[in-house]
């Protein structure tokens, strides 16, 4: 039993219900942590007749035992159906005490339905355009993961949202990890957005607290390939001998100094390129992950490229900035680019944004608060992530710092040898 929470039944006079007799309807409060709502009492009594310091009937009343003694019967049965609660759930919210008390069972949903309702939730926010389709399928995904976890765990095809506690989130992940083979970080962003689906129960009031706001997701750092100066002009300077790859090494190129995600990229069209401020080519459009704007400068290198392909036949078909394959077309062509520029490091849609923040923008002694706007990124800690990891930036900076410290170092011997 629940015995930490604080309960109370107190009577009040609903005067806003007086009836054409001038009599008004007692009603009983009931208030637990602060949170209250009402219920009929299902009597009435004359205001004049009613005694507020005592909570009660008063005696001028002529019908004030019999009003007082059904008050005190309507006290002991919501108290009655307070305990009953308090025993089987551990937190008893005073609508619960309210429906118990007049016999309205409450509407119980499964993790799966909220699931399934909140996706709803979702699909309106994508079509009001507030949120992307691929935040709506990740969560699509997160709710497959979650049927198969059921199965294979709990050997259930759904449970009732107020059973999965703590216990269930912390197995799921273990079980991404353990039986999908899921990488850490992902496993993690799969619990995350769990967490949001038992978040948005609660606001629903289908559970009283989020069981899942417990579990800590920890993420861990991940090695970020990037290409270093001499292999990205090593991969732009080799010649390829098919048109397809040439075209794959170009749209790779274009997002080493763009900075642009393969979506991202795939996106743009000849619309996107317009005058920026200081009379240049950039390339201005919102970016799609974070639904932030990207103004983006074509360097010289991109500038090309884009003038390469202007009169594709893909490119004016489609409206398209740049011949892109599918994703997964894509990536495996780069790694036939990357075998014929002998590069080892494995390249992907992202090694590309990674080295357009280390290469191109923080080697280069671009802030990183510039950085950060450049790659869209919404919070620093984030671009941060990349100055980290810039060992040629550091050994630059370090010579700096050596430099200046050798030359106050002879400023001081000059000064005490003249003294």
């Amino acid at each position: 039993m629940n015995l930490s929470q604080k309960f109370s039944v107190n009577f009040w006079l609903n005067k806003r219900k007086i009836n054409s007799h001038g009599l008004v309807p007692i009603w009983a409060r009931i208030t637990i942590d602060g949170r209250r709502t009402e219920v009929s009492a299902m009597k009435q009594v004359t205001p004049s007749h009613w005694d507020t310091f005592n909570n009660c009937v008063s005696n001028i009343c002529p019908d004030a035992k019999a009003i007082n003694k059904h008050l005190v019967l309507v006290e002991a049965e919501i108290t009655k159906h307070y305990h009953i609660l308090a025993t089987t759930q551990e937190y008893v919210t005073p609508e619960d005490v309210k429906n118990s008390y007049k016999g309205i069972k409450p509407e119980r949903k499964t993790l799966l339905e909220i699931f399934e309702q909140y996706l709803t939730h979702l699909k309106d926010k994508v079509e009001a355009g507030d949120i992307k389709q691929k935040r709506y399928d990740r969560f699509k995904v997160n709710r497959g993961k979650c049927i198969a976890f059921l199965k294979h765990k709990m050997k259930k095809a759904d449970i009732l949202i107020d059973e999965a506690k703590l216990n269930f989130i912390t197995e799921f992940q273990q079980y991404l990890r353990t039986v999908e083979k899921i990488g850490h970080n992902t496993a993690m962003k799969y619990a995350k957005d769990l967490k949001q689906v038992m978040k948005y129960a609660v606001t629903l009031e289908y559970v009283p607290s989020n069981k899942f706001a417990d579990f800590k997701c920890t993420y861990k750092r991940t090695k970020r390939e990037f290409l270093d100066d001499e292999e990205l002009h090593r991969m732009y300077e080799k010649p390829m001998p098919v048109a397809r790859l040439e075209e794959v090494r170009d749209c790779y190129i274009f997002s080493c100094y763009t900075g642009y995600a393969y979506s991202d990229a795939e996106a743009l069209g000849p619309e996107h390129v317009a005058i920026g401020i200081d009379g240049r080519k950039w390339i201005i459009r919102d970016r799609q992950k974070t639904d932030t704007v990207e103004n983006i400068p074509l360097l010289p290198i991109p500038l090309k490229i884009v003038e390469k392909y202007r009169n594709h036949p893909y490119c004016k078909t489609h409206g398209k900035l740049l011949p892109l394959n599918s994703n997964q077309r894509y990536n495996g062509y780069l790694k036939e680019v990357a075998d014929l520029c002998s590069i080892k490091k494995k390249l992907t849609t992202h090694t590309a944004r990674h080295t357009f923040a280390t290469t191109v923008c923080l080697t280069n002694d671009v802030p990183m608060e510039t950085t950060m706007e450049l790659l869209g990124h919404t919070d620093i800690r984030t671009t941060q992530i990349y100055g980290k990891i810039v060992q040629k930036k550091i050994s630059k900076d370090m010579e700096l710092l050596r430099s200046k410290m050798t030359n106050e170092s002879k400023s001081i011997t000059q000064i005490s040898t003249q003294l």
